[in-house]
């Protein structure tokens, strides 16, 4: 297995591996519900592995970035370098969320000694930070990571140009709805906003299963290689030119 297969492979699952949290907002349900905190029955493992998944989302983000630095750099390393930066706050911003569940959880540890109105104030105020952060974390950022990785997919070739189009089409449709969210002209979850981020989701897992089945695409492998040998050449010898010749003085 080649090196370049090898990237592909590895992106391909990390991708793949982000899509385990699609059941986060069904563990969800119990800790974000309004008695939450007063209930003393209420389970916190649904929640915690919820978190647990979200975690691992975030790190898998990484590594998809990390893992297809080397090979779009040569299309165009300021974009490269701004995925890796975009997926490495998505994590930030993931890892947020994470932390207002295990508040929640700890505050529901300790429910029986605290004031029942204090302890719900406290759980609808952790709530709406946990919604804040998430709309920053798990639905801009996408969109953001889309037009980056999207558009260095494209000009490259690296993959069918089907793919990444999918992604440059769904971001600003998705951006939109982040906006419209944002100023709360819809809800997060109303359909408008779901259907929104089909086309992201569409975008990444097509994208995962493409390189673990298939990979880069060699002719484009090749295109880059020879782009950036062809480029490091020409500094070379740019930088190795030699300066203007100077006549020879004439001695009386």
């Amino acid at each position: 297995m080649s090196s370049t297969r090898r990237t592909a492979l590895i992106a391909g699952l990390f991708y793949l591996l982000t899509f385990v949290s699609m059941p986060t907002l069904a563990l969800y349900s119990g800790v974000r519900a309004t008695d939450y905190l007063t209930n003393p029955g209420a389970s916190d493992s649904p929640a915690l592995l919820g978190g647990f998944l979200v975690v691992i989302v975030g790190l898998a983000g990484i590594g998809t970035a990390v893992a297809l630095y080397p090979v779009v750099r040569r299309q165009n390393r300021t974009l490269a370098l701004g995925f890796v930066m975009t997926r490495t706050l998505e994590a930030a911003m993931i890892f947020a969320p994470v932390a207002i569940i295990l508040t929640l959880v700890a505050l529901h540890s300790t429910a029986a000694d605290s004031d029942p109105a204090s302890l719900l104030t406290t759980g609808r105020a952790l709530i709406l930070q946990f919604n804040g952060v998430f709309l920053l974390g798990q639905s801009l950022m996408p969109g953001l990571n889309a037009l980056l990785l999207g558009t260095l997919l494209y000009r490259s070739g690296l993959v069918p140009r089907i793919l990444p189009t999918i992604g440059l089409i769904g971001a600003p449709v998705h951006l939109t709805a982040v906006a419209l969210t944002l100023f709360t002209v819809i809800d997060r979850l109303s359909p408008i906003a779901i259907f929104a981020a089909l086309p992201i989701a569409v975008w990444e897992f097509s994208l995962g299963v493409y390189l673990v089945v298939k990979g880069f695409k060699p002719s484009a492998v090749t295109s880059l290689i020879a782009r950036t040998s062809d480029a490091s050449d020409a500094s070379g010898t740019s930088g190795s030119s030699p300066g203007p010749v100077r006549e020879p003085v004439a001695i009386a």
